[in-house]
């Protein structure tokens, strides 16, 4: 199922990359169904690594999500036991993948490459718009005002005629007309009504010329216009796509790439006897006899001394003629370096293809573990969070992929390190969630990252306390109102020192700010009361004892030495960043304690009640 899927998910993909070459060209549905066919074939290898993704995700998911991999467990069963089973079926996918990608995906693609170029040559289907040029049939340019669909009159016709050349253009003005193919599909038929024609007769003028050139006009009730337009299709002949890197097996490729590595080494060989024996600089004037001996009578002096000493024609000579041999040796250069490069981007497709056949069958193996681990960690089934997340790994190894892919085309990496790019990467990744999820890790439980939000945000959890059935001992409630009044002069003392948050400068200099004691004492006191205050049976007490926040400490940092922590101070982004964070704890930790202090307001009062009434 999840590799039916996947296949229709990337033969979507292929239908918006190669739509405008198939629309409008007027080719049978037996055509197309059989690209599309092609198409899917030379699509498996990549629809096969998503599929198995997506269902060892939905599989191990429904296991842990109906707590039958925690029964495995807990009998013993490790999850590499559990998972073998599996990996021995994914082994046999794996070399099955090989095998189709080495004997049908030659044949598939050598087809389907000579469909689409057989469709993209196909002529177009007659499709005029209105109130727009269509220059679709070759040497006439059409303009239509208007059209009626159900009659397929056409009205208000400019044409341009320019089969023959621009110069012996000729204009057709209509007032209506119809355009039909004729009964082979070898020619149009245009029935005009109702126009005129402009046609220049300056190729009738022959050898004579003139200034003046004549031009015919023709005024008709009815003409006909017969057009060449070949509207059949036909098949190219798709026996050189056999040669090309695309139709051949493994064993064709390492023979292709020996072949053309030994002509690459023995062209640069060639190539560079020839720059190396190359003349650079030739003497265009005078005997070199001559030249040799004043050379030898001024061997003190440099060349340009022996040039200037030449007179000024003699020196504009040698200055062409070096010119002249500069460039001849540049463009032979230039022309060998770019068949030298044409023959190498021949060897790295070759190289890449060979690769390719191998990669992305062991990439069924590394998505196998990566679903798996994955499925067993998020504890999720069915098709919905799965298939999100299958999508998102593809999509990376996809992007992953294609960066390997262009790094190898261009020869900035070799073809190995290209194709093993993305499996390489998710390798790793696979491995490392392999691990996790063998120590039943809860790295990917979103409930915890929810509470890690919450005590970001400032949302505590509400405190749950219930009247105990039995207690040792009754509550001593004027003690408690004493223990709640210190309470309560410790939270202001701490909102006169604390209130005011320092700047940025006093912030980096202080070191209480990453100590915490001060919080940590309040929080400490808090929990004594409510623990004290929760063995009474006073339900309104107890009522009020849960409005206390659950406050925690602020997290302001890690103690560190004062020269690192101006040095962090001034690397400005990062202190910035630890300043605000700060910034926001304090505030949580503050709101946290005006609500202490309203709460022990109203607890106070419920005290000294109770203990009026006790008196």
């Amino acid at each position: 199922m999840t590799f039916g899927i996947c296949l229709f998910f990337v033969l979507m993909q292929f239908l918006w990359l190669y739509i405008e070459d198939m629309v409008g060209k007027g080719v049978d549905m037996a055509v197309l169904a059989e690209m599309l066919l092609y198409a899917a074939l030379s699509l498996v290898p990549m629809a096969l690594p998503l599929s198995i993704l997506l269902a060892s995700l939905m599989t191990f998911g429904n296991l842990g999500e109906r707590f039958e991999l925690l029964a495995m467990k807990a009998a013993g069963v490790s999850l590499i036991r559990i998972m073998r089973p599996l990996i021995v079926v994914i082994s046999f996918v794996s070399i099955g993948a090989f095998y189709f990608q080495n004997i049908v995906m030659p044949i598939s693609q050598v087809k389907f490459y000579t469909l689409l170029f057989s469709i993209r040559q196909a002529s177009p289907e007659l499709d005029i718009p209105e109130g727009a040029f269509y220059s679709d049939i070759d040497g006439y340019n059409f303009y239509v005002r208007k059209k009626n669909m159900d009659t397929k009159i056409l009205y208000d016709l400019m044409i341009y005629d320019h089969s023959e050349g621009f110069e012996n253009a000729s204009i057709i003005l209509a007032d209506s007309g119809i355009l039909k193919a004729s009964s082979d599909k070898q020619f149009l038929v245009l029935s005009l009504f109702s126009g005129e024609s402009f046609e220049n007769l300056k190729k009738q003028q022959g050898a004579i010329s003139q200034q003046a050139v004549p031009y015919r006009r023709e005024t008709f009730r009815t003409k006909e216009i017969f057009i060449s337009f070949d509207a059949n299709f036909s098949r190219i002949d798709g026996s050189f796509l056999q040669s090309q890197y695309i139709g051949k097996n493994v064993e064709e490729l390492q023979w292709s790439i020996d072949s053309i590595g030994r002509n690459v080494d023995s062209v640069r060989v060639q190539y560079a006897g020839v720059v190396k024996g190359t003349v650079y600089m030739t003497y265009a004037v005078g005997d070199k006899d001559s030249i040799a001996s004043s050379w030898t009578r001024d061997r003190n002096l440099p060349p340009d001394s022996l040039f200037a000493k030449m007179p000024y024609h003699e020196q504009r000579d040698v200055l062409l003629h070096a010119r002249s041999s500069v460039e001849m040796i540049k463009n032979d250069n230039q022309f060998r370096a770019a068949s030298l490069r044409d023959e190498q981007m021949r060897l790295r497709l070759h190289q890449i293809e060979w690769h390719r056949k191998f990669a992305q069958s062991a990439a069924c193996v590394v998505f196998f573990f990566i679903g798996a681990a994955l499925g067993a960690i998020i504890r999720k089934g069915g098709i919905g969070m799965p298939a999100v997340i299958s999508v998102i790994l593809f999509i990376f190894y996809y992007i992953v992929g294609n960066v390997g892919l262009k790094m190898a085309k261009e020869g900035v990496w070799t073809a190995w390190q290209g194709m093993w790019l993305s499996s390489s990467v998710l390798a790793v990744l696979g491995a490392f969630l392999t691990y996790k999820a063998t120590r039943d890790s809860a790295m990917l439980n979103i409930s915890s990252y929810v509470l890690v939000l919450k005590d970001w945000l400032g949302r505590r959890g509400a405190r749950n306390i219930e009247k105990k059935m039995l207690v040792a001992e009754s509550l001593n409630y004027p003690g408690y109102a004493d223990d709640v009044a210190a309470f309560d002069a410790e939270c202001r003392s701490y909102m006169e020192e604390k209130n005011r948050f320092p700047d940025y400068v006093s912030f980096w200099k202080n070191e209480e700010r990453r100590s915490g004691n001060r919080e940590k004492e309040l929080i400490s006191r808090m929990e004594h009361l409510v623990e004290d205050g929760s063995i009474s049976d006073r339900s309104l007490l107890l009522a009020k004892l849960m409005d206390y926040p659950q406050m925690l400490p602020t997290k302001q940092g890690i103690v560190v030495k004062p020269f690192i922590a101006a040095l962090l101070g001034i690397v400005f982004p990062l202190g910035l960043a630890v300043y605000f964070f700060a910034y926001n704890q304090r505030r949580l930790f503050i709101q946290d304690v005006k609500i202490t202090l309203r709460v022990n307001e109203e607890l106070m009062k419920i005290v000294t009640d109770i203990v009026k009434k006790d008196e």
